[in-house]
């Protein structure tokens, strides 16, 4: 595995993946199959506000020199009690479905964990929703529940807004 960070070349990779992944994963919580989703969020315009943002930065993850997933981390983001200067944000993890379970997710929490370190970070915070298969594997790889909000997303169904902030701390 190689985690790289991206560059205005590297948006066609990052819209491939992140359209896969999104997909693969989540489709299943929209009344209209995700359209509006992926046309506000995984578009060559987007990923560039993305790449000019100084305080986001974006990796692509790679298996074998292929892109199977993607993070975006917000170098300083607060959260609750911390302060910006303490805490980063992982916005965005997504992996294509045929890397799950080769430890990939694992290896780049824990490329996550170093980065923040690196930044002398206290902690790295995210939000997941609370039907997520994905909440389990953040608890192993050692995130807790800190609270809980609802997305207020039209388009998305009811019953599947819930989300959780989980926290790491470092």
């Amino acid at each position: 595995m190689t985690i790289k960070p991206c560059t205005e070349s590297d948006i066609p990779d990052l819209m491939r993946v992140a359209r896969k992944s999104y997909d693969e994963h989540y489709l299943h919580l929209w009344y209209d199959g995700g359209a509006w989703y992926l046309q506000n969020n995984f578009t060559h315009q987007q990923f560039t506000q993305e790449l000019a943002d100084t305080n986001a930065v974006l990796f692509l993850i790679f298996e074998e020199e292929i892109p199977v997933g993607f993070i975006k981390l917000n170098i300083h983001k607060s959260y609750k009690n911390f302060s910006a200067a303490e805490a980063l944000e992982l916005e965005r993890i997504y992996f294509v479905q045929s890397s799950a379970g080769r430890g990939l997710g694992k290896a780049t929490i824990n490329f996550v964990s170093e980065y923040a370190r690196q930044k002398n970070k206290s902690i790295v915070w995210l939000k997941t929703m609370d039907s997520a298969p994905s909440l389990e594997f953040y608890k192993k790889v050692g995130f807790g529940i800190d609270s809980d909000y609802t997305l207020a997303y039209p388009l998305m169904k009811v019953e599947l807004r819930g989300m959780y902030v989980m926290v790491k701390n470092l």
